[in-house]
C-alpha cells in the first residue's frame, strides 16, 4: 500500500472528499483483514494521518457551506427589509401559482 498522503491532502470538492474518506476506510477493511505484520503500525500511522487530513477538510467545507448559508440568509433578508412591497408582491404570485399547480394535479 502506497503512501497517498500527498495526494489527498487538498480534496477540492465534498465529492472528491467523499470518494477519499471511501478509498480510505476500503484501505483500513483490508490493513484490518490482514495478519498482522512489522509494516502494520506504519501503515496505521498513516491511514489515521489520512483520515486526520480528511476530518480537517470535511470541517472546513462544513464551515464555508455555513457561511455561505448565514450570509444568503442575511442577504435575503436585507433585501425584503429594503423592498417589503416587492418582497410580499413575489411571495403572493408564488403562492398563487404553486395553488394552481396543485389544484390542477388533482383534477
Amino acid at each position: 500500500m502506497k503512501n497517498r498522503t500527498e495526494h489527498h491532502t487538498h480534496a477540492e470538492t465534498p465529492e472528491q472528499l467523499i470518494n477519499n474518506i471511501r478509498t480510505l476506510m476500503s484501505e483500513v477493511e483490508a490493513l484490518v483483514g490482514q495478519p498482522s505484520t512489522e509494516e502494520s503500525p506504519s501503515k496505521l500511522s498513516q491511514l489515521q494521518e489520512r483520515l486526520s487530513g480528511a476530518t480537517e477538510r470535511a470541517q472546513e467545507l462544513y464551515q464555508n457551506a455555513r457561511k455561505r448559508v448565514v450570509a444568503g440568509a442575511h442577504k435575503a433578508d436585507e433585501s425584503i427589509r429594503s423592498h417589503p412591497y416587492q418582497s410580499l408582491a413575489v411571495a403572493l404570485g408564488v403562492g398563487v401559482l404553486l395553488g394552481a399547480l396543485i389544484r390542477r394535479s388533482r383534477d
